[in-house]
């Protein structure tokens, strides 16, 4: 085990036996489950699509989350390969199944991260409800033990910036598309 490990384990452990409570045992599988799969975030983006207003940032939370499961899942996972901590320490009893992918970075918190950037873009107040619920499930993986503090900011970090990509992005393209069309409505003169 690397020092750096050894340290997280020290932050770790001390975070999950500080904080434990009842309620929070109960409550933490249930954030962690909004996660799962991005399904949260995809149902906000559903609620953004129906108002035509709204489109856009439904397009770049889809475009964020798409750039978050190729560098997380694709990427970074089998990349560094790094074994979960419920996997090194399994004398701690989990409230959940245990992950069976990499634990770096983590992929709730990324993807949580990633869709709440995109919607903070555009939205503040609704998207720092978002950045707040992406903490929220970012904190019920280290309380849950499946993931070292590393792996959450890390997802946090890479998630936001994915998020401000895909904003850059579909901005870019949007401004692209109205540029050709005033062009092309121009009239020419003789």
């Amino acid at each position: 085990m690397t020092p750096l490990t050894l340290f997280e384990f020290q932050i770790l452990d001390w975070f999950v036996q500080t904080l434990h409570h009842e309620m929070l045992d109960k409550a933490a599988p249930v954030v962690s489950y909004l996660g799962d799969r991005g399904w949260i975030w995809l149902l906000i983006t559903a609620l953004f699509f129906i108002r035509k207003s709204s489109r856009r940032v439904s397009i770049t939370i889809l475009l964020a989350l798409a750039f978050s499961y190729i560098t997380a899942n694709l990427i970074l996972k089998p990349l560094v390969a790094r074994v979960r901590p419920c996997d090194i320490n399994t004398a701690y009893r989990l409230l959940i199944d245990p992950p069976t992918d990499f634990s770096f970075p983590s992929g709730h918190t990324q993807a949580a991260f990633a869709a709440a950037s995109a919607i903070n873009h555009k939205y503040k107040l609704l998207g720092g409800a978002a950045l707040l619920l992406a903490t929220c499930i970012g904190f019920s993986r280290l309380y849950l033990y499946v993931h070292f503090v590393g792996d959450v900011l890390a997802g946090a970090v890479i998630g936001y910036l994915l998020g401000s990509i895909a904003d850059t992005l579909i901005t870019e393209i949007r401004y692209r598309r109205y540029s050709q069309h005033r062009r092309k409505k121009k009239p020419s003169r003789p």
